[in-house]
């Protein structure tokens, strides 16, 4: 049957939903996804459920996977249906167990939510710094979740902000971020990887050989206004239903002052 689903980046769960007017409860209670995968909520089990209170009393199912440290990255998927299994952080399947990654199971960086005809996980790539061991991590989680990518044998659908654009149509300002983090050689040669693993960039893939769409932009100088941004927040999907997608937006506010993140909502119609 047909799903839609959405990804966004809120950029502090508390803050989001704490804005009035046009914020992220307004937008939820206006959105005809069946699913929505969350990152950087920064917040804690208790205090995620508090701020999404009007939409879990609405029926929204959450599963989500806490920050690791205090403030810093945290992921969650909302549901219409509750999944029927859940596993948290990074890792891999043993014996029929989820066993979570050493040094990234963690973290709050990776979530998946299993229903009846397909998988979904949410996914927090590191921000990283060019030359610097905060890029080794990077590189390091990116390896463990193409693993997971790899081995995985259903349908599959992985969500997130991968903090990577893959091509000069993905960043506006391509030419100035060659040597930067998100812009490297090889964080480029690994979204090349997975798509030659078989994966499909839904947005991409429905939207060829344009500039963007964008999917964030920066807070400063007038980047939201001249639609100065990066395509970072990705639907890789692999199996049948890559083939059901049909539609893909960029839910951008109309204006600056009507964003309740610095990211907007990627979201995908699958047949």
């Amino acid at each position: 049957m047909p799903t839609i689903i959405s990804t966004i980046n809120v950029n502090g769960i508390r803050a989001a939903t704490g804005k009035t007017g046009k914020g992220m409860l307004e937008w939820l209670a206006a959105t005809e996804a069946d699913i929505i995968c969350l990152q950087e909520t920064r917040a804690t089990d208790e205090q995620t459920r508090a701020a999404l209170a009007p939409a879990l009393d609405a029926g929204w199912f959450l599963s989500l996977a806490e920050p690791g440290a205090k403030g810093r990255a945290g992921v969650a998927i909302l549901s219409r249906r509750e999944p029927n299994a859940v596993r948290v952080g990074i890792g891999r399947e043993e014996n029929g167990t989820w066993v979570p990654s050493a040094e990234f199971g963690g973290t709050g960086r990776y979530l998946e939510a299993e229903f009846d005809d397909f998988t979904v996980a949410s996914v927090y790539v590191h921000t990283g710094e060019a030359d610097t061991p905060m890029q080794d991590e990077k590189y390091r989680f990116l390896d463990a979740v193409g693993a997971r990518m790899t081995a995985q044998t259903r349908d599959f659908v992985i969500c997130g902000d991968w903090n990577i654009g893959h091509t000069e149509l993905d960043i506006k300002n391509w030419k100035g971020n060659i040597k930067n983090a998100g812009f490297l050689p090889q964080e480029r040669a690994w979204v090349s990887s997975m798509i030659a693993a078989g994966y499909v960039d839904v947005v991409r893939e429905l939207h060829p050989g344009i500039d963007g769409p964008y999917s964030w932009w920066s807070y400063r100088g007038r980047a939201y206004d001249n639609d100065a941004g990066w395509r970072i927040d990705y639907h890789l999907a692999r199996g049948d239903i890559a083939t059901r997608a049909k539609q893909a937006v960029v839910e951008r506010a109309a204006t600056y002052a009507l964003r309740w993140s610095d990211h907007a909502p990627v979201t995908v119609q699958y047949r």
